[in-house]
C-alpha cells in the first residue's frame, strides 16, 4: 500500500500515514524498516497492514522508491 506521512510525534516514536484511498494508518517506530528519524511529514511512503485492536496499523514502512 503506499500513503503520505500525515503527522510524526517523534518523542512519543509514533505518527499517522493517509492512504491514498483517504483511510488513515497509525505506525510505531518499530514498524519503520529503515530509520524513523529519517522520516518527514509529506513523505510519499509504502507499507504492509495488520490489524489492531485500536484500529488499522501500518507495519515495514519504508520511503516510496520513485
Amino acid at each position: 500500500m503506499t500513503g503520505t506521512i500525515k503527522r510524526i510525534v517523534r518523542d512519543r516514536g509514533f505518527g499517522f500515514i493517509r492512504g491514498d484511498d483517504g483511510q488513515e494508518w497509525f505506525f510505531h517506530r518499530s514498524g519503520v524498516r529503515d530509520t524513523f528519524d529519517t522520516l518527514t511529514e509529506g513523505q510519499k511512503v509504502e507499507f504492509d497492514e495488520e490489524p489492531s485492536t485500536k484500529g488499522p496499523r501500518a507495519t515495514q514502512v519504508r520511503p516510496l522508491q520513485t
